[in-house]
């Protein structure tokens, strides 16, 4: 079994509330959630407006696939329009 879990930090500009914050990150979390049946949650720069940090997991029996999969997220965390990716990573664990 492989699981590969990383983040994605997003810039958001002209965001001056955390109401204005969630309206940008919900719809890529969701938009995520939906393509890649991934875990996903904003994990980190809670209290920052312009910074978000989001999170996720996924698992598979095939490490080739999941590969595929986590390149496939990355391309579409980029062609966001309601934030830019300024910084992403990931790792990949067997057990």
């Amino acid at each position: 079994m492989y699981i590969a879990s990383g983040i994605l930090k997003y810039k958001i500009h002209e965001c001056f509330s955390l109401k204005q914050k969630r309206s940008h990150v919900k719809p890529i979390i969701s938009k995520i959630q939906n393509e890649f049946n991934a875990s996903v949650c904003e994990a980190g720069s809670l209290d920052k407006y312009q910074i978000a940090e989001i999170g996720f997991s996924m698992v598979s029996n095939d490490k080739n696939v999941l590969n595929s999969k986590v390149d496939k997220l990355f391309n579409l965390a980029e062609s966001s329009a309601l934030a830019e990716l300024i910084d992403s990573e990931y790792d990949i664990y067997s057990f």
